[in-house]
């Protein structure tokens, strides 16, 4: 396959990468799996694109979309080409401010297509936990949600037309349909044509219609995602005379997780920006119980979020920097934390809402103190919220909480006693117990049970626990996937959710618009069990290795890699703000995140097969050298990272073995001898200036040295800050009105 790669090389404009090192890299997200790409493209253009397809359909090979990589189901995971949009398709190509829509490609950010959106008004609604790093083209794939659904829906809600490339390598605009419109549809001589006479063929006759709406999950539900949305595609006009609505076939795309076609384009509908004075009541209960019925409460207000956190959560937070300071609000350790939003014009006008919700709580003896926050502080509730995926995760020892049953969705008046049900049972049957947050004013809850994915027991364990919360779903009409997509985690209990006969109608419209497979194949169909090719083989142990650090805290350095979860909050941009990940934000490669760092670490660490550095210390790895080599050591992640992965600490470790091996470098000693260079140079500033100001000469020793020759080196004072200090005099004054400290390092000093 070698020789066909470097062919489909030569063709593309964009990338095309099959070495270890960007194959391990991307062999996962931020879900449970883990499987080696057979190679990784960055595509420049529609035309790479095109070249891609053409490329998959001869070889039988699958095509894997990838935005930001945050999938919690294993969506982006797969041993085809993975296609990495995320670095040249993030054009914003039109805002039409006067009809409220926005065109972009599938590559933009959505925190910063509201920062451009912002300034005319307008707002994209839809809020993942991960809207600082994901892009619009995942958020269609997943049909992501968010915290504002109660107010804004989901992403499907908000697309107006979808551009795309369908398995032939032709493209289609799907929009809106009026009932003839799609009557001239079906006569096209094409593909696209071919797909709405499929699709008419298929959805038509009435018990076909029937059959989905006795199977599919309870209409009243917004999170549904199981399968294809087949429910709301077959509600137009096209089929049912007596339905007064058109057809899009962009219903069908949102939530088909890039199992259909290639995205290049999407027309999203905008909302104007909500009132300007956000409030945040933050209802403190004993229980989750108390809370979730203290949410059928909330939701009758007009709310634009309503977030459960429970105690474990919080816990979480005590252990995270970046987030102990965010718990001064509680009172007291609640078992759970109701956090609904409120907007007005005025803190006055959000308070006589909040009022109200607090009233009819108490008097329903639910919940025993109500704060109510404004202001910068509410994005700190939100931080907190938010870093959920990652805080949870960042427990020390093999057992974590799994990301299993984490997207289940049911009615919100269902939802207590289908919460109530599930963890008498979890605690019952399988003794576990679960970490419980999120999306309450939706009728979803994140549920996490902590399971230990590293022995054969918990992968067994992990498997029974799914099925065990499919069968308690269908029992409610629920969605098994609410907002995260069904991926590999959830696509084997689709026919199981909706029924055999629909689950061969999805099969039908796999087939007719990707009849060769290659658009992210075993996703949503033939998906294989769910409890392969994790990312934790059972058993899996670190190589031992004699480190310089004491990694006990984290049972091993390898403990310290995996803290990393694969969310992704190291990809955010400068625009975002924070320090993670500098390198990053410079390149918008993923070899440069913290994640591929941690990622790159774990596979080496657990590599068996003796071929790093022939079998002798893993930390010998070219692989690991070239993706730590722009880690600049700044800490930021140690901060910022939900997980508080440590990753400067971990590259120290490395790099001592590999200056072992291979002897430190010349550069390397320069600049850990600074200090002593400069105390010699500053004996004669005029030559050190002379040499390093003339560029012929300080390009010829930075060479020398191993800088870039373009790098410019600090001039060299006349005299030192010591020598400078010891000539001055204390003035009268000092220590009256206080101290500065000025701690003076080796740049200071000379």
């Amino acid at each position: 396959m070698e020789t066909e790669l470097n062919d489909l090389r030569g063709r593309l404009q964009g990338e095309l990468q099959w070495g270890s090192l960007m194959r391990r890299i991307y062999a996962t997200d931020a879900s449970a799996y883990q499987e080696l790409p057979l190679a990784v493209a960055i595509p420049r253009s529609e035309d790479d694109l095109r070249e891609l397809i053409a490329f998959a359909a001869r070889h039988q090979v699958g095509l894997i979309p990838r935005a930001a990589g945050t999938s919690l189901a294993g969506q982006v995971v797969g041993a085809g080409i993975v296609v990495d949009i995320s670095r040249h398709f993030t054009d914003i190509l039109e805002i039409n401010p006067a009809e409220h829509w926005v065109r972009v490609q599938p590559g933009v950010i959505r925190n910063e297509l509201n920062m451009a959106l912002r300034r005319h008004g307008l707002l994209f609604g839809p809020e993942t936990s991960t809207q600082n790093r994901a892009m619009i083209g995942g958020m269609v794939g997943n049909n992501s949600c968010g915290s504002n659904s109660v107010r804004y829906g989901s992403t499907r809600d908000h697309v107006l037309e979808v551009t795309a490339l369908l398995s032939d390598g032709s493209k289609a605009v799907f929009t809106s349909l009026s009932r003839e419109e799609f009557d001239e549809k079906c006569l096209l001589k094409s593909l696209e044509g071919k797909l709405y006479r499929d699709i008419r063929a298929m959805l038509g006759p009435a018990a076909v219609r029937e059959e989905i709406r006795r199977e599919f999950p309870k209409p009243s539900i917004p999170r549904r995602n199981t399968g294809y949305a087949l429910d709301l595609l077959m509600d137009a006009s096209c089929f049912d005379e007596q339905v007064d609505r058109p057809f899009h076939f962009g219903k069908l795309i949102a939530g088909s997780e890039g199992t259909l076609c290639l995205v290049t384009e999407i027309k999203l509908h905008c909302e104007p920006l909500p009132p300007p004075v956000s409030g945040l009541q933050c209802a403190h209960f004993d229980t989750v119980d108390e809370a979730l019925r203290a949410t059928l409460v909330a939701v009758q207000y007009d709310c634009y979020a309503c977030e459960l956190i429970d105690r474990f959560l919080l816990d979480c937070t005590k252990r995270s920097p970046a987030h102990r300071d965010n718990r001064y609000f509680l009172v007291g350790e609640p078992g759970a934390v109701l956090v609904t939003e409120i907007r007005g014009d005025s803190e006055e006008a959000v308070l006589a809402v909040t009022d109200r919700i607090e009233a009819q709580m108490r008097e329903q003896g639910l919940g025993h103190a109500y704060p109510v926050l404004f202001g910068p502080e509410t994005a700190k509730i939100w931080d907190l919220r938010k870093a959920g995926l990652g805080l949870v995760n960042n427990m020390p020892g093999d057992s974590k909480p799994a990301s299993v049953i984490e997207d289940t969705a049911v009615a919100v008046e269902d939802l207590p006693a289908y919460i109530a049900e599930f963890n008498e049972q979890l605690k019952e049957r399988f003794g576990l117990e679960c970490v419980q947050y999120a999306h309450a004013g939706s009728g979803e809850i994140h549920l996490r049970p902590v399971l230990n994915l590293k022995t054969a027991e918990g992968v067994e364990l992990f498997r029974e626990v799914a099925q065990f919360v499919a069968d308690l779903v269908k029992k409610y009409r629920g969605s098994l996937s609410g907002e995260h997509g069904d991926g590999r985690l959830r696509g084997e209990f689709i026919a199981q959710m909706i029924g055999e006969q629909n689950y061969e109608m999805v099969r039908r419209v796999k087939q007719s618009w990707d009849p060769q497979g290659v658009f992210n194949p075993h996703k949503i169909v033939d998906t294989p069990p769910m409890n392969r090719q994790l990312r934790y083989a059972p058993r899996q142990t670190a190589r031992r290795i004699d480190t310089v650090f004491d990694w006990t805290a984290t049972r091993g350095m390898l403990g310290a890699a995996e803290m990393c979860t694969g969310s992704g909050d190291c990809r955010k941009t400068h625009l975002t703000g924070g320090v993670m990940c500098p390198s990053y934000m410079a390149t918008h490669d993923e070899q440069d995140t913290t994640r591929a760092r941690a990622n790159m670490l774990r596979h080496v660490l657990t590599d068996r097969s003796g071929d790093a550095a022939g079998g002798f210390d893993p930390l010998d790895s070219q692989d690991l050298k070239q993706v730590l080599d722009l880690c600049l050591s700044c800490k930021g992640c140690k901060r910022e990272c939900p997980s508080s992965v440590d990753m400067a600490q971990l590259k120290a470790e490395f790099l001592q073995h590999y200056y072992d091996a291979h002897g430190a470098p010349r550069r390397a000693k320069r600049i850990a001898n600074y200090a002593a260079t400069q105390r010699w140079a500053a004996r004669v500033p005029w030559l050190w200036n002379a040499l390093f100001g003339w560029p012929v000469s300080r390009r010829l020793l930075n060479r020398m040295v191993g800088f870039h020759p373009s790098r410019t080196i600090p001039p060299i004072a006349k005299e030192s800050f010591a020598r400078w200090l010891r000539r001055r005099r204390v003035p009268e004054s000092a220590g009256k009105h206080g101290v500065v400290s000025l701690f003076v390092d080796e740049f200071t000093m000379y």
